[in-house]
């Protein structure tokens, strides 16, 4: 016996509003359970909020420390070390303050 395919959509449309009634039904208990909580401890909204915020750092420039005389490549001294400088005495191109 096999099943048809108009048989599938009206089982796929069945499903889909048990699920949108289990949604709805959690969601409220959720919701519920959100404001008791929220009653209990005396939060707002605003309480809440703030807490999820962090200060984002702001990046600052780091000086440049070591040059290449012949193409004026420059390298902060972070990170990978740039190909002009393998195998060479780094303390050559280093910037001099």
């Amino acid at each position: 016996m096999t099943t048809t395919y108009a048989e599938l959509k009206k089982q796929i449309a069945e499903l889909e509003q048990a699920a949108n009634a289990a949604r709805k039904a959690e969601t409220a208990e959720a919701i519920s359970k959100i404001q008791s909580i929220m009653n209990d401890y005396g939060l707002t909204v605003a309480d809440i909020d703030s807490k999820k915020s962090r200060s984002v750092k702001s990046r600052t420039t780091v000086p440049v420390q070591f040059v290449n005389p012949e193409t004026n490549e420059t390298w902060t001294g972070r990170g990978r070390a740039p190909r002009w400088l393998d195998g060479k005495d780094r303390e050559r191109y280093r910037i001099k303050s």
